[in-house]
């Protein structure tokens, strides 16, 4: 196995990198990025990077690492498809021009996921923003001197953190979130009804069960976004952050044949429905040894151990079926929120709270046996509990 190409230039990739480096794989490796930057810290991107306190990019390695382990980096650069008869990319540059193919022995996608998008609001419509990149979080960070109200749609992780940070920079916002809570899909009823109520303590103005009927546009302004209509009310904002979620980025696997369901489907080695492809990172659908059935995370912790565990493939160590506990974290102003362990309704949960005013851990079991656990601002009780969890899965 001389010729490893890595598809995509997040963390996944970009610990790849690392870890083929360390296991002292010796063949040739080439990282391909539709991005023009190395690849980089994402979660400063909704907050240090926005408030300016980031000046240069954030990146997990500098340039000079690839260049000194002797990895390709092919930048600025897009994979149109594959070819996995030949073991072929088709490639383009970023002005759509052709390639010359790449050839690979073994092809990992680490293609990450993109922002779901605001039927009939496309990415760069004026005045509303997408953030998944180092160059979305440049621009909206140009755009702040001339904001004063700011409406965010969606009450997920992005949404949150940004919300947090522009109000923390004296902006008027207003969080809309579509369901009755935030973050349904990943937090507790209790932590979720927690989180809301410190959100509305620090004086956030968040609405849950808003149903926007339509995005208003004013046409004197080259169709520039001014406010959306909800029922019975307008309301204006100089701009539109939307963060209603992120989709797998599935599109090349799908073309290629691959199995996909929720993300490219891989076997419990992280290997897709091709032997000579892997994937990993927010794109791959894996096998949750706790749960027993297939989950997609996105989280820089599932994108590096997943990494970590191919490359050991890669450089010859015996495929190994990965399990790991998932933990990740958001802040949210003033707010740190940790999870480790994946949250199910029909777990008992219970309540402990912090030594802080505001601060909790909910704690979640099955039989009497720790599954998971939720904290805000109470990251001692945290730590503690996660060393627990990670025992369980080990």
């Amino acid at each position: 196995m001389s010729r490893i190409v890595i598809v995509g230039g997040g963390h996944a990739a970009a610990q790849l990198c690392a870890s083929l480096v360390d296991g002292q794989f010796s063949g040739q490796m080439t990282l391909v990025s539709s991005e023009a930057h190395v690849p980089y810290h994402r979660p400063p991107l909704s907050k240090a990077l926005v408030k300016d306190e980031v000046a240069v990019l954030p990146a997990l390695r500098a340039a000079a690492f690839y260049e000194e382990a002797g990895i390709t980096l092919r930048l600025s650069t897009t994979v149109t498809a594959i070819d996995r008869a030949a073991k072929t990319l088709a490639l383009q540059d970023a002005n759509g021009k052709p390639l010359e193919d790449l050839a690979y022995d073994h092809l990992v996608l680490a293609t990450g996921a993109g922002p779901r998008l605001l039927p009939g609001v496309p990415l760069g419509a004026p005045g509303v923003f997408y953030l998944r990149t180092f160059d979305d979080a440049l621009a909206l960070r140009a755009a702040l001197p001339a904001v004063q109200r700011a409406l965010v749609l969606g009450g997920g992780f992005i949404g949150l953190e940004l919300a947090a940070t522009l109000h923390g920079l004296g902006k008027q916002v207003t969080v809309l979130e579509a369901a009755p809570r935030l973050l349904a899909r990943t937090l507790s009823p209790e932590m979720a009804t927690h989180l809301l109520q410190a959100h509305r303590d620090n004086g956030l103005d968040l609405r849950l069960s808003q149903s926007v009927q339509e995005v208003l546009w004013d046409a004197r302004e080259n169709g520039r976004f001014i406010g959306v209509q909800l029922p019975g009310e307008t309301l204006l904002a100089d701009v539109l952050l939307v963060g209603i979620g992120a989709e797998p980025s599935t599109a090349l696997a799908v073309a290629a044949g691959l199995t996909c369901d929720d993300g490219v489907v891989v076997d419990t080695a992280l290997v897709t429905s091709d032997p000579a492809i892997s994937a990993i990172g927010d794109c791959a659908s894996f096998h949750y040894a706790l749960w027993q059935q297939p989950v997609r995370l996105e989280s820089v912790q599932n994108a590096n151990e997943q990494a970590r565990a191919v490359a050991a493939r890669l450089c010859g160590q015996p495929a190994r079926a990965y399990a790991s506990m998932p933990w990740f974290w958001s802040d949210q102003g003033d707010l740190r929120l940790q999870v480790t362990g994946l949250w199910r309704p029909e777990y008992q949960s219970s309540r402990q709270p912090g030594t802080k005013p505001g601060s909790l851990s909910v704690l979640h079991s099955e039989n009497g046996e720790l599954r998971a656990i939720e904290s805000l601002n109470s990251p001692v009780d945290h730590m503690a509990a996660r060393k627990v969890l990670q025992k369980t899965i080990a």
